[in-house]
């Protein structure tokens, strides 16, 4: 009978790497095209409170934000409550201009589906977020979703 006689070198045959420039064009391929950019970088601390009752927004490019909450950087501008349109620092009175520019960008069957997304933090005053509303509601802009967590289901027993 043959014997079969076992090539005893020790050396592993050199990895084929020809596909890996394929395999990574695919990734970034991919990548390139599932993110989503920021659109606004937010400069308020926002702790959404939490709710029971939660439903998503069916389209998103439709939504305006406005965020209510203490400055990222306290030192700079502050603990008190501070209101965000976009990327700067805005007063109450800013807030109309904010909305006819918002109606301006979008097209004109879509100007009256327009909401207005408050992302306030659970520990700002009501006041402030009162003054909001009524300045919206000046403005025609009735169409206004509050931005929270979902929270646990809470019974009494």
């Amino acid at each position: 009978m043959p014997r079969f006689k076992k090539d005893k070198s020790g050396e592993l045959p050199a990895i084929s790497t020809s596909s890996m420039p394929d395999i990574i064009f695919m990734l970034l391929f991919f990548f390139m095209v599932t993110t989503t950019m920021r659109e606004v970088t937010i400069k308020v601390r926002i702790k959404a409170p939490e709710a029971t009752e939660v439903q998503k927004l069916e389209k998103k490019s439709l939504v305006s934000f406005i965020y209510i909450g203490p400055p990222m950087q306290s030192k700079l501008y502050g603990t008190e409550s501070r209101i965000q349109l976009n990327d700067s620092f805005r007063a109450v009175a800013d807030i109309p201009e904010f909305i006819f520019k918002e109606r301006e960008d979008r097209n004109e069957a879509d100007r009256p589906l327009l909401t207005t997304s408050l992302k306030v933090d659970k520990e700002v005053r009501m006041g402030v977020v009162t003054d909001v509303k009524q300045e919206l509601r000046k403005v025609g802009a009735f169409k206004i979703n509050y931005s929270t967590r979902k929270g646990a289901n809470k019974t009494n027993d």
